[in-house]
């Protein structure tokens, strides 16, 4: 048995992807291998700390969304709120496809200090802080 290996340096994210292997005797006759399918779609939710953080003026956030079982858009929820738990921003409220996304938060009148971010989706929900530096 032979066992090969291939590293994709191509970034394909929220993608199926295909790949088959062509090899090659020393005489030059060649064979193709059976396609494979690499699903790179998400398979758990994930909540990522913001990035930069510090940050001023703007961060961005990255969350991710896998596929549910009965093949339906997942209902997410991403809100900023203050030390003291008061609600200062709705970044999403919207139905998402299973996949990889970014969101930015900037807000020119906040004060300086720690703010809390959160993700719900569906069952899911966590929860991460931040630091706005003026």
């Amino acid at each position: 048995m032979v066992e090969y290996s291939f590293v994709d340096k191509t970034f394909h994210i929220n993608q199926i992807v295909w790949y088959r292997l062509k090899s090659i005797d020393n005489d030059g006759s060649f064979k193709y291998s059976e396609i494979i399918e690499i699903n790179t779609l998400p398979i758990n939710y994930d909540l990522s700390q913001n990035y930069p953080n510090p940050f001023n003026p703007s961060t961005r956030i990255r969350y991710a969304i896998p596929s549910n079982f009965n093949g339906q858009k997942s209902k997410v929820i991403i809100k900023v709120y203050d030390i003291l738990g008061n609600e200062v921003a709705t970044l999403v409220n919207e139905e998402k496809d299973p996949g990889i996304y970014e969101v930015e938060f900037s807000k020119s009148n906040l004060a300086s200090g720690i703010y809390i971010y959160q993700l719900k989706a569906d069952k899911f929900t966590s929860t991460k802080k931040m630091i706005l530096l003026r």
